[in-house]
């Protein structure tokens, strides 16, 4: 290593857990913070996975040996978990071998915490939560509420939502969608059984469901196809299967609303995308998205698995063509004032100082 590169190691003030093999939603989280994290603050990531530049690499070993030191201002570094197997990293860093570290923790999970994850959240210098609802789950006092933000310049509505959706093809003049693995947990029954209650009424609009459909759910999905036939609507409900993911913000530019259904989320960005894409949004109390949503102002939120609900707040939001359109407007105007990526990024930045 040269004389460079060892001065600016020891000038590094963030490392961020990166633990799992497999992409989450909390991999696609961390390497989108990561990328506007790194003009802000000198950062690397403990672990290869899924990094697009290997220079910001640093292994266990390489942090522990940094990691003995403080800064040369005197400061410690932060160590930014995400999983518990990462709190478990931060905890042998800094309790067994000695690291100058400040631990952080920052929690989605929507459940009950196990004896371990407690007493690990417990040794953290800092707890962050992403959403109301998951801050309510730690028994830990949470020091702030850092909402995930998202890449709102990759997810931006049409000019013309009617024309960006007849451009797609799958018919109607505009179109109402659901996207993520169909399955029974995501509340795509609830979608497709709404759309059959609404859409003889509605004629300009077509259903929309979106997303992988695994073996163990295909008899689900053809149970939901058979009930679409019965009512005479295949034409106008479309299940698209999985799409690749560059064609997913042309989807959401079109939609014209966006249903998020699910049971429960950790948070759910879904609702993010859509409102960032000027669709107006119906979900459920689940995730983030009773602190995301303004009811009547950005779309309408109802309880789980409450078909009645849904049905009535689909009828209502299709029924008035103009009060839709000022929904997706006024949820594209509240990403853009606080839920950017760049926004997420920051704040953990200013927080982190304070720590040091």
């Amino acid at each position: 290593m040269s004389e460079n590169n060892a001065m600016q190691n020891d000038e590094i003030e963030l490392i961020v857990g990166n633990s799992s093999a497999n992409f989450s939603g909390v991999t696609s989280t961390m390497l989108q913070v990561l990328s506007h994290q790194r003009s802000m603050i000198n950062v690397r990531v403990m672990g290869k996975h899924f990094l697009t530049d290997p220079s910001v690499y640093i292994s266990f070993w390489q942090t522990v040996k940094l990691c003995r030191k403080p800064l040369t201002n005197g400061k410690w570094r932060i160590f930014h978990a995400r999983r518990v197997d990462e709190m478990i990293q931060g905890v042998l860093l800094k309790y067994i071998f000695g690291a100058k570290i400040k631990l952080v923790f920052s929690s989605a999970a929507q459940r009950k915490r196990s004896g371990l994850t407690v007493w690990l959240t417990r040794k953290m210098d800092g707890v962050i939560a992403v959403s109301n609802r998951s801050a309510s789950y730690i028994e830990n006092d949470v020091d702030m509420v850092n909402p995930h933000g998202i890449q709102i310049d990759d997810y931006t509505p049409a000019p013309d939502k009617q024309k960006a959706w007849e451009a797609l093809g799958f018919g109607g003049k505009y179109g109402i969608g659901i996207l993520g693995r169909v399955r029974k947990q995501k509340g795509v029954h609830l979608f497709v059984r709404g759309c059959i209650e609404t859409l003889q009424k509605y004629p300009d609009y077509h259903g929309l469901v979106v997303g992988a459909i695994s073996s163990s759910n295909q008899a689900f999905v053809d149970e939901l196809k058979e009930e679409i036939e019965k009512a005479g609507l295949s034409d106008r409900i479309t299940f698209t299967g999985e799409l690749p993911f560059e064609q997913i913000p042309t989807i959401f530019s079109a939609l014209s609303v966006v249903c998020a259904l699910s049971d429960n989320e950790g948070f759910g960005l879904t609702v993010l995308e859509a409102m960032s894409s000027g669709a107006a949004v119906l979900a459920t109390e689940a995730g983030a998205w009773e602190d995301i949503i303004r009811p009547g102002v950005d779309g309408y939120i109802v309880p789980v698995n409450d078909q009645s609900a849904v049905n009535e707040k689909l009828n209502e939001i299709l029924s008035d063509h103009n009060a839709l359109s000022a929904m997706g407007q006024s949820g594209r105007e509240r990403v853009e004032q606080q839920y950017s990526v760049q926004d997420e990024a920051r704040r953990l930045v200013d927080y982190f100082r304070t720590l040091q």
